[in-house]
């Protein structure tokens, strides 16, 4: 259930021009356009991965990231400015602030975690665009959470590829 400390792999840091890549690749995959049940199922994308560099490169990816990744998406998606950039700061607030309890648990086990983190993401995306006067979307707007949740295990795997120690071919 928890991983040992002794046994926790220590990654090496990750270089910055794949930080802003996978920001980049993220932004595309959230500026996609999509209709009907793909687009009410297609995770944040920009959220998953500002999450992921959070939560295991901190010290490179922090509230000012979240804030300028929410500026350029609500651009992209012509609303509210401002409405992603509060709602991806409040969740790299909270992911900062359970930093210790995310590193101990595995992929898995961080899965339900992130679930609430973009729940809580998404509310707040949610109230702006209510306290904007827009109608309510009705409770499917809420499964992109759980879409994301599914997929972290798959991303955060994706992302750490390139600096996982394992996969050095200087290293025997």
């Amino acid at each position: 259930m928890f991983v040992n400390h002794s046994e926790q792999e220590i990654l090496r840091p990750a270089k910055g021009w794949f930080i802003i890549f996978s920001l980049m690749v993220a932004l595309l995959l959230n500026l996609l356009s999509l209709q009907g049940i793909v687009l009410t199922l297609r995770p944040d994308f920009v959220a998953l991965v500002l999450l992921y560099w959070s939560i295991n490169q901190p010290q490179q990816i922090g509230m000012s990231a979240a804030f300028g990744m929410g500026l350029l998406m609500d651009v992209g998606n012509s609303s509210m400015l401002g409405q992603h950039a509060l709602a991806y700061s409040v969740m790299i607030f909270l992911a900062l602030l359970m930093y210790q309890r995310l590193r101990i648990f595995g992929l898995l086990e961080q899965a339900p975690q992130i679930g609430l983190i973009l729940l809580a993401a998404q509310f707040i995306t949610l109230l702006t665009e209510l306290l904007n006067r827009t109608h309510f979307p009705g409770w499917y707007f809420f499964l992109a959470s759980i879409t994301g949740m599914l997929l972290w295990p798959l991303i955060s795997f994706l992302l750490k590829m390139p600096h996982d120690p394992k996969h050095d071919p200087n290293v025997l």
